[in-house]
């Protein structure tokens, strides 16, 4: 019982700072414009707080998706 608890707290935070990583990055503008062979997001590369922001995303949104995962098995 202590554990789950434990686990939704971490999860709760993690969904935080998963919202702020994502809220901080910067728009690409490209949007559905991409579909129509706009391929400068696929060549651009990032640089600085940019491609930190980007490594942070990743790793939050892997140890979120874990954490959901333990929790509905132990649910």
């Amino acid at each position: 019982m202590v554990l789950l608890t434990i686990l939704m707290v971490i999860q709760f935070f993690v969904s935080v700072f998963l919202i702020f990583v994502v809220l901080l990055q910067q728009s690409v503008g490209e949007g559905l414009g991409s579909i129509g062979g706009g391929v400068q997001m696929f060549f651009d590369k990032t640089k600085g707080l940019d491609a930190g922001l980007e490594k942070a995303t990743t790793i939050a949104a892997v140890v979120f998706m874990a954490l959901s995962m333990i929790l509905a098995i132990i649910i």
